[in-house]
């Protein structure tokens, strides 16, 4: 018990003891003005709910509805306080003078005024919902083409162009065990049969070795 006690909030404490005394004082200046019974009873309870719902507003994120609670906060602050002062014997509770009964007798139509507007100023400013709800079907990108149907057949692509293989004469002529002096001779000539590029200085000279393979090591006789 006494380890519940000491996780009590000093300040929710505090906001406890101020809420029932305000509550008293208002069931005091209602009751003084001529509100007997439950009557009595309702003013506060009209006055604290004015002030929760204002302040609810104006927490809220959109300017207008901020704007307006600000007044009847202020309004339900300004009878709270109106009544904790008048019941501190400021004044005579036996005879209120006739300009608070009738503000205490108008009380619950601006209460009503109040939590009216406030709670339409919140329907007002909801988000509109969707006309229509969306597709659950994803749609494809725009700039992706549609993709073909699946009874026609996707053509391979072209056959890309080899990549020459450059190599030099000794190391085409050792992948094809054969002579340098073939490669050589294949390459040079009037009758060359291999296509020769130039390699990273003037004096060196470089060969295609796939091509040497179809060369060198083709059928006799073809």
């Amino acid at each position: 018990m006494r380890a519940q006690l000491r996780r009590l909030d000093p300040i929710l404490i505090q906001a406890v003891i101020a809420a029932a005394l305000s509550f008293a004082h208002i069931h005091d200046i209602a009751e003084a003005a001529g509100q007997g019974g439950w009557k009595a009873w309702a003013y506060p309870v009209s006055v604290d709910l004015l002030m929760i719902a204002a302040w609810r507003r104006m927490r809220s994120d959109i300017p207008a509805q901020r704007k307006g609670a600000w007044f009847w906060f202020g309004l339900a602050l300004a009878a709270s306080l109106a009544a904790n002062i008048g019941t501190a014997g400021v004044l005579d509770l036996t005879n209120l003078p006739t300009p608070l009964r009738v503000i205490v007798g108008g009380w619950p139509a601006v209460a009503f005024l109040g939590g009216t507007l406030l709670f339409h100023s919140r329907k007002t400013h909801a988000e509109p919902e969707p006309d229509e709800a969306p597709d659950d079907e994803p749609q494809a990108p725009a700039d992706e083409p549609p993709a073909p149907p699946a009874d026609e057949e996707i053509e391979p692509p072209a056959n890309e162009p080899e990549k020459p293989v450059l190599v030099s004469y000794a190391d085409a002529a050792d992948a094809l065990g054969v002579a340098p002096e073939t490669i050589r001779g294949a390459a040079n000539g009037p009758k060359a049969r291999l296509t020769k590029y130039s390699g990273l200085t003037p004096n060196t000279v470089r060969v295609d070795l796939n091509e040497a393979r179809r060369v060198i090591r083709r059928p006799a006789g073809v």
